[in-house]
């Protein structure tokens, strides 16, 4: 008797449920118990067996087999009526053969619903993959990160070769379908174990999972379609930018192998510390120190800011600690600035003679 679990409850729907249902119910079963994501026991086992569910009842006519002879259908012995065996996915690229139409690979079904790229870190190779991400760090004065800035840079990094286009072809030559593989881009290797026969995929070494290889390679990129160089650019350093962003430009990293596109740049900021203002968000601070006279009576002081010296009054009577705002001084963000504030610190008189001392007993 089988000890596997029925389709529609490994799906959790009930029999004659809808496609509709059927895929609404995998879709979440799916990424809940995908590998990268269910750390517990047996997940993988769980994500296999809701795979093997989903490519039975989501066909119409495998579905038909299973509703009229259950796992009976997909046995190695043959179904009754003459029903067709069927392979059973056992993991990535890994197939137990029952049949001559084989169960794909559940991570290949995965990434036809939610993308040609997993988001638990799962990649399939179709053709030459764009080129790679760049990662840099850049070191910034204050003022650049408070109003933005253009700057030019130079990018070490591979470029698409200019005498062949980046196809990796001489000039001429024309790609051709790979023998190896037969344009499948994979290869299938056949191994038989006591569980019946496993038939394991892997990416072609000749061609490289592309399923095309070139009759005659560029003499100067030896047929990977790009070259090393230095790439000058400008970038602009946008607004507001904080320490330990990360910013990132499009089509600026490494060019792809036979010009399949380009990586993108992504360039991490640090702001040098400024010998006055502190930053808070999109405000900027600084400290001031003021005498017991300017508390008592009242000044105007001289103070920094981003756009230069202005004129701040200090009203009579400021007590020590006291914060000034001045509004639209600080860091530029989206249309709109943070403010600048004063802190003002009243100085005690130290060392006073005895007239002095005599004046403020007085006062």
């Amino acid at each position: 008797m089988s000890t596997k679990r029925d389709y529609y409850e490994v799906l959790g729907v009930a029999k004659g449920a809808s496609d509709a249902d059927i895929k609404k119910s995998y879709r979440t079963k799916a990424r809940k118990h995908h590998p990268d994501v269910d750390k517990t026991a047996g997940a993988e086992e769980r994500f296999k067996e809701i795979n093997e569910a989903y490519q039975v009842l989501s066909d119409p006519q495998k579905k038909a087999a299973y509703d009229q002879y259950g796992h009976a259908a997909f046995s190695s012995g043959g179904a009754p009526g003459g029903a067709r065996g069927y392979s059973y996915g056992y993991g990535p690229g890994i197939n137990v053969d029952f049949g001559a139409e084989g169960f794909r690979d559940p991570f290949e079904i995965f990434e036809e619903f939610f993308g040609t790229s997993s988001p638990f870190g799962r990649r399939r190779s179709r053709g030459p993959a764009r080129g790679e991400d760049l990662h840099y760090e850049l070191t910034i004065p204050f003022e650049q990160a408070a109003f933005g800035e253009e700057k030019k840079i130079s990018i070490p990094r591979h470029e698409a070769c200019d005498l062949c286009g980046g196809s990796g072809a001489e000039k001429g030559s024309r790609t051709k379908t790979c023998p190896t593989c037969q344009g499948k881009g994979q290869v299938a290797r056949q191994t038989q174990t006591i569980l019946g026969s496993f038939v394991v995929q892997q990416t072609c070494s000749e061609c490289h999972g592309e399923g095309q290889i070139i009759e005659r390679k560029c003499k100067k990129c030896k047929g990977a379609g790009r070259v090393q160089a230095t790439k000058e650019t400008t970038i602009t350093i946008p607004a507001g930018v904080s320490d330990g962003d990360t910013v990132r430009f499009q089509g600026l990293g490494e060019a792809g192998e036979r010009g399949s596109g380009y990586g993108d740049l992504y360039i991490t900021i640090h702001v040098a510390p400024h010998r006055e203002f502190k930053r808070r968000g999109y405000d900027v601070h600084i400290d001031r120190n003021i005498s017991f006279r300017q508390a008592a009576l009242g000044d105007t002081l001289e103070v920094p800011t981003l756009d230069g010296m202005i004129k701040l009054r200090i009203p009579e009577g400021t007590q020590t600690g006291t914060d000034f705002r001045i509004k639209d001084k600080g860091i530029k963000h989206d249309n709109s600035r943070g403010d600048q504030f004063v802190r003002v610190t009243v100085v005690t008189p130290k060392n006073l003679s005895s007239k002095q001392k005599e004046a403020l007993t007085d006062l």
